[in-house]
């Protein structure tokens, strides 16, 4: 089986499990990536169950509204009962790195409204300690060099996303080199340094289930 294969079949195994979830007020935050994608492509073939969705990228917007459902802003949408999204990477404690497509604090906000957050994501974002995927770390323009002194002061080697503007008018450093053990001090950690919008660490709010695509067929994670 592909990736995209994987992708896929993880796509539709997260519509069967938030199936249940659903009425036709409900509103389902969609996140963003290939494998979001996927989910998107799935969504639609129930679109009549559910109310609309949040998105969390203007992409993620477009695919949306081009499958038929309705996109509501999030200040709109007083609660929400799913959020689907994948993950660059994932460790036991369902910790994730995310935000390689640099959608990161929009998928953090809808991520904390939701009142559960389903990980969709293929075996090979399996990892034992986080970190081999580089961490994007959000941050105000101005701010984007004294940001990146401090992350080294953390021993982390950031890198400017050059060519890279988030939906919010920021830029991306992506931090290489750490090796991530305590997930939730760090996304604390360089959340507080000024000029940080956010991190790609979603350990403070972690995902609540793992769907993980393999050759084998589809595995349910939990804690």
């Amino acid at each position: 089986m592909t990736q995209d294969e994987m992708k896929k079949a993880v796509a539709e195994a997260a519509v069967e499990y938030i199936k249940p979830k659903l009425n036709k007020e409900s509103i389902v935050g969609v996140g963003t990536g290939s494998t979001a994608n996927f989910f998107i492509d799935a969504l639609a073939e129930i679109k009549h169950m559910f109310d609309g969705a949040v998105a969390s990228s203007e992409a993620t917007a477009e695919r949306l509204r081009a499958q038929g459902i309705e996109v509501f802003d999030l200040n709109a949408v007083s609660e929400m009962d799913v959020y689907v999204d994948g993950a660059d990477e994932f460790d036991s404690g369902l910790n994730l790195v995310k935000g390689g497509g640099g959608a990161l604090t929009r998928e953090k906000i809808v991520a904390a409204v939701a009142k559960e957050f389903v990980c969709i994501v293929d075996s090979t974002k399996k990892v034992g300690v986080l970190g081999a995927f580089p961490l994007p770390v959000e941050v105000i323009p101005m701010a984007r060099s004294y940001v990146a002194r401090e992350i080294v002061k953390l021993d982390g080697m950031p890198e400017w996303r050059e060519g890279f503007v988030t939906d919010n008018g920021n830029l991306i450093l992506d931090v290489h080199d750490m090796e991530i053990m305590h997930a939730k001090a760090l996304e604390t950690q360089l959340n507080n340094i000024v000029g940080v919008v956010t991190n790609g660490l979603f350990a403070n709010r972690g995902a609540d289930v793992v769907l993980m695509g393999t050759p084998d067929g589809v595995e349910t994670i939990t804690l």
